[in-house]
């Protein structure tokens, strides 16, 4: 698909193409967490049809930068529509390379999850403590814990950490910004979803003071999972291939200023059209080399072998 955008000069020196993008981009830090992305522009494929530990669809992704890794969840094998909130947690390479895998018993759903690298280790930031309606599992309280390939937790082991920032919130899920340090958690606050950031460092001390505060868009449509950088946070949503949604699909990425609450920016994805099924599912923040990507996942596959397809955009305005 080709887009045409009006890109100012400044803009241009951040369109991650040519030699001389790529360079400006790389002496960039991504600690600045300048800018937006640019939800029009094209997509590049980063990983194609790959299969995740179990055969479930896929819910959510998330990046170890400092490490090179990926980590997807899905609900597990034999849980069925996932009321019972059991969750399979892989680790892939950059390639989509099965690297490890853990259980997590009892957590929820899975619509997003964040990663914190420590040294050449990582801890997961997921929901957990999952609450059923019959349907699906949600999450009530958030949890930490070190990736321990083949461990199964649940949600009284004591590797976990536990937090809830706000009290009386429910349906609570988070994504952390690689460039700020930031965990940003999305709430039912009661009427409504909600997006709160806070500093990571205050949220581990017990002592979380929210730095935004902010109203999800209503009528968005069937939501996929989020992700934050900077000022912005970005959210996916949308449903498989059917009757009712042919090809191109009805995937949306919509992008919110957290300063504001004002939706900034909404664009259709057509990233991986061909794929059958295809539904979107999670989104992420990778670096490479400086430069920031907005990463988002889709299922594809029969039933019983779904596989995990992830795009990603690169420009910034």
């Amino acid at each position: 698909m080709t887009s045409h955008v009006r890109v100012s000069r400044r803009g241009l020196l951040r369109l991650g193409t040519g030699v001389a993008a790529a360079a400006a981009l790389a002496a960039k830090p991504a600690a600045a967490a300048e800018g937006r992305f640019q939800l029009t522009a094209p997509s590049t494929s980063l990983i194609w049809k790959k299969a995740l530990y179990d055969e479930t669809v896929l819910q959510s992704i998330a990046f170890d930068n400092r490490n090179g890794h990926i980590y997807t969840l899905q609900v597990k094998n034999g849980a069925g529509s996932g009321a019972a909130g059991h969750l399979c947690l892989s680790k892939l390479s950059l390639t989509g390379t099965i690297l490890g895998h853990m259980y997590l018993m009892g957590f929820g759903h899975g619509v997003q999850f964040g990663v914190e690298p420590s040294g050449t280790s990582a801890y997961l930031w997921t929901e957990t403590d999952g609450v059923s309606d019959g349907k699906s599992s949600r999450g009530t309280k958030l949890a930490r814990f070190k990736f321990v390939n083949g461990q199964t937790l649940t949600t009284s082991s004591s590797a976990l950490t536990k937090y809830k920032p706000i009290a009386d919130s429910d349906n609570t899920t988070c994504a952390i910004d690689p460039s700020t340090n930031r965990l940003a958690m999305r709430y039912w606050d009661g009427s409504g979803f909600r997006y709160a950031v806070y500093s990571l460092a205050d949220v581990k001390a017990g002592s979380p003071k929210a730095l935004f505060d902010v109203a999800q868009p209503s009528g968005l449509g069937t939501f996929q999972g989020y992700a934050a950088y900077g000022n912005f946070v970005y959210m996916l949503t949308g449903t498989a291939y059917g009757d009712d949604n042919p090809p191109p699909g009805n995937t949306y990425i919509t992008c919110l200023d957290l300063r504001t609450g004002e939706q900034v920016q909404r664009a259709r994805s057509v990233a991986g059209q061909s794929l059958d099924h295809r539904e979107p599912e999670g989104m992420g923040i990778q670096i490479v080399s400086g430069a920031p990507r907005l990463c988002l996942g889709l299922a594809s596959g029969v039933e019983t072998a779904r596989l995990a397809s992830i795009f990603y955009k690169t420009e910034l305005i």
